[in-house]
């Protein structure tokens, strides 16, 4: 399996049979999983921590693995939590993605990072 040829509803039904093969769903209230995607992001910024930007560009092979699994770790657990709220992840990011174009459209913010957003978001 790989991005070109896997849908997020096959990924979902992965994570899924994993956590129910394992009797995993008892520990998984949305508290903790939203707890365990913080933890696991927080994983993945230290593997960035004291690099300059330009040298956050120069990935090793090793630190790109390393890098992977974290990365692979936050969505794991994003893709728990969207199952255990029946979230639509494909509908949620559409509906994101349309707000932001809408709060920030191309002609006013294109090649600007000098904005405050309100909410989170871009850039």
């Amino acid at each position: 399996m790989n991005d070109a040829d896997t849908t997020l509803s096959t990924l979902k039904d992965c994570m899924a049979a994993f956590v129910r093969e394992r009797d995993w769903e008892q520990f998984h209230a949305p508290k903790n999983l939203a707890m365990s995607i913080a933890i696991e992001a927080a994983e993945l910024m230290e593997r960035f921590q004291w690099l300059t930007p330009e040298q956050s560009c120069v990935v090793t092979p090793e630190d790109k693995g390393k890098i992977q699994e974290e990365i692979a770790d936050v969505v794991i657990y994003a893709l728990y939590l969207c199952n255990r709220l029946s979230i639509d992840l494909t509908g949620a990011i559409l509906a994101k993605t349309e707000r932001n174009a809408a709060r920030y459209p191309a002609h006013l913010v294109r090649g600007r990072a000098d904005h405050t957003p309100s909410e989170g978001g871009p850039p």
